[in-house]
């Protein structure tokens, strides 16, 4: 499927250190101003008071729209000032929403990108969901200009899905088993299809759960591919919520998954899980509460 010009897509993902870009050169910033969530994931807990874990979830706080304008503006300034100390460095690049919930469940998420795109015009904007209302939403993004998409999907069937996902809320109806891990699986499906025609960056994540989803990782990377991602990034399940008790796979399997999957789809290698809150460069993350704290002394 056509998903607009190769080199195009090449230039996009080399600005975006979670797609490919080099991730030593390009910061980013999660505005975690989305709580909540139309799906429970087995494997999620989230939290919005916590500084001490790091995964996708947790935030040490959620802002509004315009506390996320001005914690850009911070973490923008102090990325200049201490690019300008060391005669060079990186610099903010990209503003994200991933969480803590799923930010098309959140009106929030579109008042905050609004502002973001106003008060910094030059900066690329990016958003992870789980694809259960994106296909609704998806013109809405192209009219903000969203520069990538990250959908995450962990299940390829039904059956697979009744077991990573405890449940789905579908206009207003709670949906668990089989019957609502079809509905979420055919609007992340269709949200990926449609998301990529437009030209978006689309990347795939998938939770990667031994003995739960596994045999279902590379026959995903096929189906992704023929609608359009131009990324897949495999990771592994962190034991918690309803998957407590299971077992990560090892970094060898991880790597050996994606070597295969490489085959079929390009891999993102270098993801951290990061949290909802995560600022600066992947890998190397800034103290908000510290850098905060400066400010107000």
């Amino acid at each position: 499927m056509a998903t607009g010009c190769p080199m195009m897509q090449n230039q996009k993902m080399s600005d975006h250190p979670c797609f490919g870009g080099d991730h030593d050169k390009a910061g980013r910033l999660h505005l975690p101003v989305a709580p909540g969530c139309n799906i429970k994931c087995g494997f999620c807990e989230r939290k919005f008071d916590c500084a001490n874990e790091s995964r996708p979830g947790v935030t040490s706080k959620v802002l509004t729209p315009q506390q996320a304008v001005e914690r850009t503006r911070l973490v923008k300034l102090h990325m200049e000032r201490e690019a300008e100390k060391s005669g060079g460095g990186p610099l903010l690049k990209v503003i994200g929403i991933a969480g803590p919930g799923d930010p098309l469940a959140n009106p929030r998420t579109f008042e905050t990108f609004e502002l973001v795109k106003e008060a910094f015009p030059d900066m690329h904007l990016c958003m992870s969901t789980n694809g259960l209302l994106l296909t609704e939403h998806l013109d809405r993004l192209v009219r903000l200009n969203i520069h990538s998409l990250t959908v995450t999907i962990n299940a390829l069937t039904p059956q697979t899905g009744a077991k990573v996902y405890e449940w789905i809320s579908h206009n207003g109806v709670r949906l668990d088993g089989e019957e609502g891990a079809a509905i979420l699986l055919q609007r992340q499906l269709d949200g990926v299809r449609y998301a990529a025609a437009t030209g978006m960056l689309v990347k795939v994540n998938h939770v990667y759960i031994p003995g739960v989803n596994d045999h279902e990782t590379l026959d995903l990377a096929v189906k992704v591919r023929e609608l359009g991602a131009s990324m897949m990034n495999i990771i592994p399940v962190i034991p918690v919520g309803m998957f407590k008790d299971v077992e990560p796979p090892s970094e060898t399997t991880i790597d050996m998954v994606r070597n295969q999957a490489e085959l079929i789809l390009s891999q993102a290698r270098h993801c951290k899980q990061c949290r909802a809150d995560a600022a600066g460069v992947v890998g190397k993350d800034i103290d908000l509460e510290q850098l905060e704290r400066r400010l107000v002394s």
